[in-house]
């Protein structure tokens, strides 16, 4: 009884704290308001740091307005286009545009809600409530709560484009091509103009919806399948709402605290407002890293990967798509692109990405034991691995290095996913073949990585009852890249020199399992070094005692949590779960803003926790995810 009081006094503080979240209770989704801010300017720069409201792989997103004045939810943003449709699309006053407003309405309370975005409106003797939901990726429903007997006037103006009326339809063929309509009921009157529109509301409650679609489709089908959604409103609503408490309540440890919930949840919703559909030339779902940063528009594979394995405990069937995605663009050869984009010709194929696929597509399994997703991935994830072994082994040694197709060692760094890590500061590029180079050291973690999914496609092969596609002999042991001397490992040169730098490529012997017992307690041992890993923010990019150390160095020293993910797991599989929960803990007390209203970045200050590039970043919603699936566990030992 006692924690059940505890968890409610939380809930009560952080809404307090949050001051914007003053909603009537409806649902247990009510828990999780005001998680992220989503305010937004569109008449000012063009710079945006804050997400948006978006779900259901939808290509736009809506916020709510700097400006208290405004009456309506702010958008919608073409989260492809980078531009902004409408300032508010439809905007609530209590007078036609004709006639001056005596008491205008001002907003008075707004929150961000999982499954919604709401806002209250009020003058001297008026209160209506707001509503906004994207209940699938060309859909949002707008449900409008008029609590007085006064009639309501709802207008809007559109940025780019003209409007069209049929019938109690607004539409408008956009300059991109895409298709934006506005439903409302039949018995309603619209007067608009090119860019302008009203109409009276009447009396009472009512209901809106609002379809992009961002891939071509007949405008009479279009049109038609708003008034349907229109008819089915309340349905649709409910579906939506259910999807979001079912994603929670099926995710959540009853032996966390309300704050822990909260990180989780806000993990999700970063996840999923990054969601876009297949467009265009992407034939499949999947998670862009950010909609907040402009040049995050496509699919990376080291990304997708991690989407994936988090992905599978909340919506598998978008981790699936996730993981095809990709692998809709494997060549002929076997190599998986860097990153995919909507237009194949910005695709990048000068270099691949850490091979994570199978253990993602392992995550999923575990997660549903759908076996015919497994048969569906089995001969493409062989096939990639293979690759490796055909295009990145220049000594045909059995040890993989990181390299690139067009030589340059740009791309082979952007292939090992550490773009500038201090590691590579002496790395040069070796010729293996047409199309493909290497560098001139081989990697612990990518041959970690490597010897995971061997592991991983051996199970497969078990589980399908087909040949296995290699010879099922392991490959050099991971004792080759340990230095007895300084009790870590590292990345060797082809002669066999050792680069001695200190980064988390050393613990990644640990996460796959690879590691001896004497092994992993000398590694550990270095990780619990304040004056290497063990910093205010756990496990950064490089030790904290090397003279490169870079707080903002990107991969020279900054928090990625994908690697202190790595770390702390890593910990719990050999035995040390106290230090792994003690290590989890720090990392969601100290990270600025997110315990509060911050969005989750890509990367932190190791030695202070501040917020540094990208917000809303996909991959740190997935590990921090998973932090939160594995918290005050216990492993088996490996």
């Amino acid at each position: 009884m006692r924690k059940r009081i505890d968890s409610i006094l939380i809930v009560i503080i952080v809404c307090l704290i949050l001051g914007s979240c003053k909603s009537v209770k409806t649902s247990q989704l009510d828990n999780y308001g005001g998680l992220l801010q989503v305010e937004q300017k569109p008449e000012g720069s063009s710079h945006r740091t804050k997400p948006f409201y978006t779900d259901r792989g939808a290509w736009i997103g809506f916020g709510i307005h700097e400006d208290k004045q405004v009456t309506g939810f702010c958008g919608p943003f073409d989260l492809d286009a980078r531009s902004w449709l409408s300032n508010a699309i439809i905007q609530i006053r209590t007078t036609s545009m004709k006639e001056k407003e005596e008491f205008s309405l001002t907003r008075d309370s707004s929150c961000y809600y999982p499954d919604r975005l709401w806002m209250r409106l009020k003058n001297r003797d008026m209160e209506v409530e707001q509503t906004i939901k994207l209940v699938s990726s060309t859909t949002a429903i707008l449900h409008i709560r008029n609590k007085s007997s006064k009639i309501l006037w709802a207008c809007g103006e559109l940025n780019k484009g003209i409007w069209n009326l049929d019938g109690n339809t607004l539409w408008s063929k956009l300059p991109t091509g895409e298709l934006l309509i506005l439903a409302f009921k039949d018995r309603l009157k619209i007067d608009s103009d090119q860019r302008k529109y009203e109409v009276c509301l009447d009396k009472g409650n009512a209901d809106v919806v609002l379809s992009h679609y961002a891939n071509p489709i007949d405008l009479n089908k279009a049109i038609a399948e708003a008034n349907v959604a229109l008819q089915h409103i309340k349905q649709l609503s409910g579906q939506h709402t259910d999807r979001w408490t079912k994603y929670i309540m099926t995710n959540i440890r009853p032996e966390l605290t309300m704050k822990e919930h909260r990180i989780m949840v806000k993990s999700m919703i970063t996840l999923m407002s990054n969601w876009r559909s297949a467009k265009k030339e992407l034939k499949h779902d999947g998670v862009v890293p950010s909609h907040v940063a402009d040049y995050f528009v496509g699919f990376w594979a080291w990304d997708s990967w991690k989407h994936a394995a988090a992905l599978a405990h909340i919506d598998p069937t978008l981790a699936k798509n996730q993981v095809r995605a990709m692998f809709d663009f494997q060549d002929s050869v076997g190599m998986i692109a860097d990153c995919i984009y909507t237009d194949h010709r910005e695709n990048n194929y000068r270099d691949s990405k850490p091979p994570l696929a199978a253990w993602a597509v392992h995550e999923i399994y575990e997660a549903d034991h759908d076996l015919t997703f497994v048969r569906e991935m089995y001969d493409k994830l062989i096939k990639y691995h293979n690759w490796w072994f055909q295009y990145r082994d220049h000594n045909k040694n059995g040890i993989c290095e990181y390299g690139a197709t067009d030589g340059t060692l740009e791309a082979a760094k952007w292939e090992s996913g550490m773009d500038n890590a201090i590691r590579y500061d002496s790395t040069e590029m070796l010729y293996n073949r047409e199309e493909a180079w290497s560098m001139n050291q081989e990697s612990v973690e990518l041959h970690a990585y490597l010897e995971l999914e061997r592991r991983y496609l051996a199970r497969f092969s078990a589980l399908l009852h087909v040949p296995f596609g290699q010879s099922g002999k392991p490959y050099p042991a991971i004792d080759y890249f340990f230095n007895k001397e300084k009790g870590y490992y590292f990345d060797r040169k082809l002669n066999g020199e050792f680069i001695v730098c200190f980064g988390p490529e050393g613990w990644s012997p640990l996460w796959t399992g690879l590691a001896d017992a004497q092994q992993a307690q000398a590694v550990i041992h270095v990780m619990q070094d304040s004056a290497k890993f063990a910093s205010f923010i756990p496990f950064p990019t490089a030790a904290l005692d090397n003279p490169k150390f870079m707080d903002r160095g990107y991969w020279r020293g900054p928090i990625w949590l994908d690697q202190v993910y790595f770390a702390i797991s890593g910990l719990r599989k050999y035995g040390y779960e106290e230090d792994a929960d003690m290590y989890t803990k720090q990392v969601f007390e100290r990270l600025d803003g997110l315990s509060s209203n911050g969005p989750i970045h890509e990367n932190y200050e190791a030695r202070t926790g501040t917020r540094l590039k990208a917000p809303h970043f996909s991959w740190s919603a997935a590990h921090l995810f998973m932090l939160y699936k594995e918290l005050k566990t216990t492993s088996q030992r490996k």
